[in-house]
C-alpha cells in the first residue's frame, strides 16, 4: 500500500496529510501558540531556594521562574539497583545541600505552566525516540508495563544486546513491542546523536538557554510517519523543506530521500480535496459509496459508530445487501478511526446479519483493516447483541476535540428546547414571579421565533395568564437571542 505525505505549513501552524490511492488516511495538526514545553531541556540558572518549602525557584528565560522540587532532584542508584529502589531507600537530601543560587542546572520541564504557577522541572533528563525514551544518566533496561509480563524478559535481553556497553538506559515504549532489531538499533543511534548535542550545547551556551526542544510536528513525520511503503513527502514551504533536509540527512537519511518541494500554483491541500474530507471528518454522517451511512458520535466515555443501509439496494436479496454495506462500512470505520484520531473505547453497530460465515467476513476485514493502523488496536467478535467493541490507544486528542470547541447555544448537548417548550417555560415563570412581586407589567425579552408563537398560536394562553395575575404582559422580540435564551423584566 503506498503512501505520500503532504506538509501545509503557515506561521501560525502545520498541516499533515497521509495520502494512500487518492485517499486521506491520517490528519495531523499543530499550532504554534499550543505548543506546550514538556519535554524541553533547558540550562537553568537557580534564582532562589527555598529550604521551608524544599523547593528552589530555576530561572530557564520564560516569564516566569520555573520550580524544582526536592524529589524531582535526581541522584544516581548505587550499583546494582533499580531507580525505584533506590528512591525508597535513600532519605532525601535536603534541597539547600543540593543546590545554590547562581547555579547553573541542566534541567527538563515535565509539566507545562498553568495559570500563575511556573513550569515543574526535573533534574533527571529523558529523551523520547519513535520506539524508545532513553535515560542518559542512567543504565536501566526496562519495558513498558502495558506489555505481557511473559514478553517483557526476551525484550529486555534483545535491548541489553542492542544497547551495548556505551551507556544509558533505555524504556521500550509499547508501540516497539513488535520492532524489528535495525529499527530498535536505528532509534538508539539517533537518541544517543540528540544526547550529544545536548551535552556540546550545555557546555557551549549561556544560562537560560533552551538545549532541547521535543521535535515538532514537522521532525516527528520523518521520525514517526516515514515507512517503507513511503513514496514522497511533499512540503509546500521552501524554508521549511530545507531545515526538513538538513534535520533528516543527520537523523533520518534514508526518510529524507524521500522529500520533495512542492511549487504548484494550486495549494497542495487541494491537491486531493483535503479541507473537504478535515469537514466530513467532522461530521456525524459519513456516505459509503453504495448509498449506505455511518452514524459517528463522540461522548465523553467511549465513541459509538452506527451502519445503516440508507438507500442501497443494489444487491438480489436482503442478506446480500446488508453483507455488502457491511462490508464496506468495516473498510471506511477504520478509515474514519484514523482520520478523527478516536482512542479508548469504540463499539460498532453492523447492521443485524443472519448467516454466520457472512459475519465471520465481516469481522475478518473489519480486522485486516484495523491491522493498518499505526496505533495499537484491540477487536473483540460480535456481542450477544450483535456489536463489536475495540479499542484504539489515545495518542492525542481527537480532532474534533482539536479543531472544535462545544455549541454556545446548545453547550454541547446537540440538541434545543423548541420554541413552544421555551414558551411554557415563560409561561411558568412569570406565574412563579408573579407570587413574589408585584410589579407594573411583565415584559417578556426572547428569540424572534419564540416571540412570534407566543403572539400567534399560544396567544390565548398568554392571555388567559394575563387576567389570572391581574398584570399586563408585553412581548419584546431580540434577533441576537438564542433559542432557549430569555430574560423576563420587572417594570
Amino acid at each position: 500500500m503506498q503512501q505520500d505525505i503532504l506538509i501545509n505549513w503557515s506561521p501560525q501552524e502545520t498541516r499533515v496529510a497521509i495520502v494512500e490511492h487518492g485517499a486521506v488516511q491520517e490528519l495531523h495538526v499543530e499550532r504554534t501558540l499550543e505548543r506546550g514545553l514538556v519535554g524541553n531541556v533547558y540550562l537553568g540558572k537557580v534564582a532562589r531556594v527555598l529550604p521551608g518549602m524544599q523547593s528552589a525557584f530555576i530561572d530557564i528565560g520564560l516569564e516566569r521562574a520555573a520550580f524544582l522540587h526536592v524529589a524531582d532532584v535526581w541522584h544516581p542508584p548505587a550499583e546494582g539497583e533499580s531507580l525505584s529502589a533506590s528512591r525508597a531507600a535513600q532519605p532525601q537530601i535536603p534541597i539547600e545541600k543540593q543546590v545554590f543560587e547562581g547555579q547553573s542546572l541542566m534541567v527538563q520541564v515535565i509539566k507545562d505552566p498553568i495559570g500563575t504557577k511556573g513550569a515543574r522541572l526535573s533534574t533527571q533528563i529523558s529523551i523520547a525516540g519513535r520506539l524508545l525514551v532513553f535515560l542518559p544518566q542512567d543504565d536501566h533496561i526496562g519495558v513498558s508495563q502495558k506489555i505481557p509480563t511473559a514478553q517483557r524478559d526476551e525484550l529486555r535481553s534483545r535491548m541489553q544486546a542492542l544497547a551495548g556497553k556505551e551507556g544509558g538506559g533505555f524504556i521500550l515504549r509499547t508501540n516497539g513491542e513488535d520492532a524489528s532489531d535495525k529499527e530498535l538499533g536505528d532509534d538508539i543511534a539517533y537518541l544517543r546523536k540528540a544526547w550529544a548535542r545536548i551535552k556540546d550545547a550545555s557546555l557551549r551556551l549561556p544560562p537560560q538557554s533552551l538545549l532541547h526542544q521535543d521535535l515538532n510536528l514537522l521532525q516527528r513525520v520523518l521520525r514517526d510517519l516515514v515507512g517503507e511503503t513511503t513514496q514522497t513527502i511533499r512540503v509546500d514551504s521552501r524554508e521549511q523543506f530545507d531545515a526538513l533536509k538538513t534535520f533528516g540527512a543527520e537523523f533520518m537519511p534514508a526518510a529524507a530521500e524521500k522529500l520533495q518541494h512542492y511549487k504548484g500554483e494550486r495549494p497542495i491541500f487541494d491537491l486531493y480535496s483535503i479541507d473537504e474530507e478535515i469537514a466530513k471528518a467532522l461530521a456525524r454522517r459519513v456516505e459509503l459509496k453504495s448509498g449506505g451511512y455511518l452514524i459517528v458520535d463522540q461522548t465523553e466515555a467511549l465513541t459509538t459508530v452506527d451502519v445503516n443501509t440508507g438507500g442501497f439496494v443494489g444487491a438480489r436479496n436482503f442478506d446480500d445487501t446488508i453483507f455488502k454495506t457491511n462490508l464496506e462500512a468495516s473498510q471506511a470505520i477504520a478509515r474514519q478511526l484514523r482520520l478523527r484520531n478516536l482512542g479508548g473505547i469504540i463499539i460498532v453497530d453492523f447492521i443485524d446479519m443472519v448467516r454466520e460465515d457472512h459475519r465471520d467476513a465481516v469481522l475478518a476485514e473489519f480486522r485486516k483493516q484495523l491491522g493498518r493502523d499505526r496505533v495499537k488496536t484491540m477487536a473483540g467478535g460480535f456481542s450477544q447483541l450483535g456489536l463489536v467493541e475495540m479499542t484504539r490507544k489515545r495518542t492525542r486528542e481527537s480532532l474534533a476535540h482539536m479543531l472544535c470547541e462545544p455549541c454556545p447555544t446548545c453547550e454541547g448537548k446537540g440538541i434545543v428546547k423548541t420554541p413552544r417548550s421555551v414558551a411554557y417555560d415563560i409561561l411558568r415563570e412569570i406565574l412563579r414571579e408573579a407570587r413574589q412581586f408585584t410589579p407594573r407589567e411583565f415584559r417578556v425579552v426572547a428569540s424572534p421565533k419564540v416571540i412570534e408563537l407566543l403572539l400567534d398560536e399560544e396567544s390565548q394562553h398568554l392571555a388567559g395568564l394575563s387576567e389570572f395575575i391581574g398584570k399586563p404582559v408585553s412581548l419584546q422580540s431580540e434577533a441576537g437571542m438564542a433559542q432557549e435564551q430569555y430574560d423576563i423584566v420587572l417594570l
